[in-house]
């Protein structure tokens, strides 16, 4: 955090301080348990909780101030109308505060954090650079990023989600892009949008915000995503498999481990290109990465260099993890959409082709009307793949188990069970030597833990499939 005293924040959010001054030079946090020495505390109002209440537990770690919608009498306060608004003006006062930094926008229906995480490990070649804990990307998650920003930082990689339209059109006022990557269009959040094209119009948002010099990085793969040309006045750099992309890859392969490798032909020459994450669907994400690196002038070479050793740095996503038995587990179940589902099962069914694959799959939320298609769609991918077993976890999920059915797989390789905990159990006694298990749902399935559980019980007696004995 770039250092600022209360009376400069309060400056900067237009409320007024109440308490004596003091000098923020460590984070901006929003969780009283996150504060140290020199920490700014966001009091927030929600539904279910006063942001308030916790301003002594905030003091108690070392907070120096609390910008706030009322004042507190235990901390010097900068007393606003709105503490989430005042939230993202002071982001957007850090981010004027700093002289010739970069931001990178990143948006799309799936694909956002694994995104992210090649981009920020690429551009910190370059110079320093801050880019999201996790899948920080909401209107409190783009701040909290922004405010991690030194006076030296270079790069800012911002992911930008959105549930409504104006969503990222607010975000990109807070951390103002001058490339801005369009991923996809896909069916997430289908039930609070209504349909493909109000997800569209929203993602377009990023590229209309882009200035006469920047850069839209768009999938022509996508056609909705290929049709925000015309919402930009930025350069528009196409990235895909097309014939007509200027970051074109082709003679893509997948090893058995899951990891793609292509030949990249660009602008700015050609190149071999070899990945370290997982899933034949990170080709397109890192061509996106390429292109934008590519575009804020840095060396071809060093990017490609870059992006071969950048591995995951968010839990959750295509997260992989060798067992003893000759046993992986892939945990893949931060969150799931029809679109990054399929993505899931076809890196599946290109890392189990020697091995005896297993899907453990659970709900993918807030799809509306579409909710029981897409689940059967998802079950007849899965036979369609030849993917060995299906768990299908919980009532929400069980259209995935009427497709697979369907679609001809035997209904003894189909199992549905109730809770991730008696996945857990049935999991335990059907895993044996050379399988291969993906975990996938939507949030708050219980399988994000599940996955962390087989994990750690791996090689002990809870879980004797892959016991070693001396």
């Amino acid at each position: 955090m770039i250092e600022f005293s209360l009376d400069e924040i309060a400056r900067i959010t237009g409320g007024h301080l109440v308490g004596a001054d003091a000098t923020v030079s460590a984070s901006v946090v929003t969780d009283s348990r996150e504060c140290v020495p020199g920490s700014l505390y966001v009091a927030r109002v929600g539904e279910h909780a006063d942001g308030h209440d916790y301003a002594s537990a905030a003091r108690d770690t070392g907070a120096v101030g609390v910008l706030g919608e009322r004042a507190v009498d235990i901390l010097p306060t900068v007393v606003v109308e709105n503490s989430e608004l005042a939230f993202a003006k002071l982001a957007r006062g850090v981010v004027d505060a700093i002289a010739d930094l970069e931001i990178v926008g990143i948006t799309g229906s799936s694909g956002k954090t694994s995104t992210k995480d090649l981009l920020g490990a690429v551009l910190a070649r370059f110079g320093p650079t801050v880019a999201p804990h996790g899948s920080l990307n909401s209107e409190v998650g783009v701040p909290l990023t922004v405010c991690r920003l030194g006076s030296n930082s270079r790069y800012l990689v911002a992911e930008m989600g959105a549930s409504g339209v104006g969503h990222i059109e607010y975000l990109t006022k807070i951390a103002p892009p001058k490339v801005g990557i369009v991923l996809n269009v896909g069916k997430a959040h289908m039930g609070e949008f209504g349909s493909v094209d109000a997800i569209a119009q929203t993602k377009g948002e990023l590229v209309e915000a882009l200035p006469e010099d920047g850069f839209a990085v768009l999938n022509v793969d996508d056609e909705r995503v290929r049709a925000m040309a015309s919402r930009t006045k930025a350069t528009v750099v196409l990235v895909g498999l097309g014939e007509d992309a200027d970051y074109r890859a082709t003679n893509v392969e997948v090893d058995t481990s899951g990891r793609a490798s292509y030949d990249l032909t660009c602008p700015a020459g050609t190149a071999r290109v070899r990945l370290a994450v997982f899933g034949e669907h990170q080709v397109g994400n890192s061509l996106s990465v390429i292109a934008a690196a590519v575009s804020l002038g840095l060396d071809l070479d060093t990017v490609v260099e870059a992006l071969a050793a950048a591995g995951a740095t968010s839990r959750w996503r295509m997260e992989v993890h060798e067992l003893p038995g000759d046993i992986t587990l892939v945990n893949d179940a931060y969150n799931a959409n029809p679109d990054s589902m399929r993505a899931a099962m076809r890196s599946l069914a290109h890392m189990g082709r020697e091995r005896h694959s297993i899907a453990v799959l659970g709900e993918m939320r807030e799809l509306g009307e579409s909710s029981f298609d897409e689940h059967a769609g998802v079950g007849r991918e899965i036979a369609a793949l030849g993917i060995d077993e299906v768990y299908v976890i919980g009532a929400g999920a069980a259209p995935i188990a009427v497709g697979a059915r369907e679609a001809g797989m035997a209904a003894e390789r189909v199992h549905e069970v109730e809770n991730a905990d008696a996945a857990h159990d049935a999991l335990v006694r059907d895993l044996s030597a050379g399988r291969i298990l993906l975990l996938k749902s939507s949030r708050d399935s219980g399988l994000r833990l599940l996955g962390d559980r087989l994990v750690e019980e791996a090689g002990t007696s809870a879980f004797p499939a892959t016991e070693v004995t001396a």
